[in-house]
Formats: C-alpha cells, structure tokens, sequence
C-alpha cells in the first residue's frame, strides 16, 4: 500500500512516515500542497494523509482540487481545529475522514485501516497465487500453509507481484508502486529484493513462482 503525506511540521511528519514505514507501507511525504498536487496526479496512491494547515494552500483547497479533478483516492485530513465546523468543513470539501492533533498514533493507524478496507470492500483481502497466500489487512504469508517472516520492503514487492499475478511488471512499475519518490532508479536495489524474496518464497520448493523476463522485469506465476 502506498500513501501520500501532506504534512509541513517536520516533527509530525518524520513521526508518521516512520510509523508507516514500520507498519509496511510505503511513504511519500512533501510539506506542501503543491507538491502533493501534484505527485497525487502522477502517482496512484491508496491513501492520502492531508494536513489542513500548510504553508501555501490550505487543506480545505487542496481536498476541493483532488476531488475536482477525479482523484478519488481515500483522504484522511489532519487538523488542529477540532471544532464541528471545522470537521463538517473538511468532509463537505471531499475528505472520508478526520483526525484531530494531538492523537495517538494507534488511532491515526486504525483510521487509515478502516478507510482502505472501505476502499477494498469490494475486492478480496486474500492474494493467492498457487500455493501461496498474502493477507492485506493482517500482513501474513504463507506458502504450503508455512509463514513467511518478510521485512517491509519485501512484503510491499511481493504484494504488488501478487496484484498483478501472471503479468510482466517492469523495474519502472516496481519503482513506482513500491518505492517512494526518492528512489535511485540506476541502481540494483529491486533485483536485490527480488533474490531476498526467492529465498524465502521459492527457496525449497518444487515450483518456482517468481520468473525473470529477459530484459523486462518479473512475472509471478504457478
């Protein structure tokens, strides 16, 4: 899963992005709402995280211009105003949610989970492929009925393998839904994590599920 922060306090956004990234998602943060604008247009995100205080347009505007533009993508907002008008404010604008500051972060994580399994309602919570079987909302692996103990990163590559099983994903696919906007696309780094996961994927089985496409990228397939 990835998810756009739109966040200009650098002590609250270091703390979200990090208790993310520890809960297997994948982060991009910008402080400001241009920046988020635009990387929600370029980039298919399944959450946004939307501060309503931020330095250039506030997050009322920005909400307005995602929706006006058809991006529907799940939106949480962020405030320090909690007043019912600024709540009824903030969800007339197009948000599906809203957290008031100062919160804990086990609230903010179980908003965020509850607005993407709305979001998924409709499609299976169980990835399998084979044998082998990836909960999204409990995070578990398994092959054969055997646990799969997998970092964040390798988690998130396998996921967006799962997603688009029986189908050629290239390096730029994977960069893009995987990492975040910071990635170095010249180096090695996904074909590192792709042998990282045949270890623990394929490693000892049979049927090997993740294939290499000369010159493309890589296939999951039984």
């Amino acid at each position: 899963m990835r998810i756009l922060l739109i966040e200009d306090e650098k002590k609250i956004a270091a703390f979200i992005e990090r208790g993310l990234k520890e809960e297997n998602y994948t982060v991009d943060t910008v402080p400001d709402g241009e920046q988020g604008l635009f990387l929600a247009e370029v980039n298919p995100y399944d959450l946004i995280i939307l501060d309503l205080m931020l330095p250039d347009k506030d997050g009322l505007v920005i909400c307005k211009e995602l929706r006006n533009k058809n991006i529907n993508t799940p939106l949480l907002m962020l405030t320090a105003k909690g007043t019912t008008r600024d709540k009824v404010s903030g969800l007339n604008a197009g948000a599906d949610d809203y957290l008031t500051k100062p919160f804990a972060f086990e609230e903010l994580l179980a908003r965020i989970r509850a607005l993407l399994r709305r979001q998924q309602q409709d499609k299976l919570t169980t990835l399998k492929t084979a044998d082998l079987e990836l909960n999204q909302i409990t995070h578990q692996v398994k092959r054969s009925g055997r646990e799969m103990v997998l970092t964040a990163k390798e988690y998130a590559l396998l996921e967006y393998l799962m997603l688009n099983a029986g189908q050629v994903v290239t390096r730029t696919m994977i960069s893009e839904h995987v990492w975040n906007e910071d990635f170095d696309s010249f180096t090695n780094v996904i074909d590192v994590y792709i042998n990282y996961l045949r270890n623990k994927i394929d490693r000892g089985f049979d049927v090997q599920l993740i294939h290499s496409v000369r010159g493309t990228g890589y296939m999951l397939k039984g």
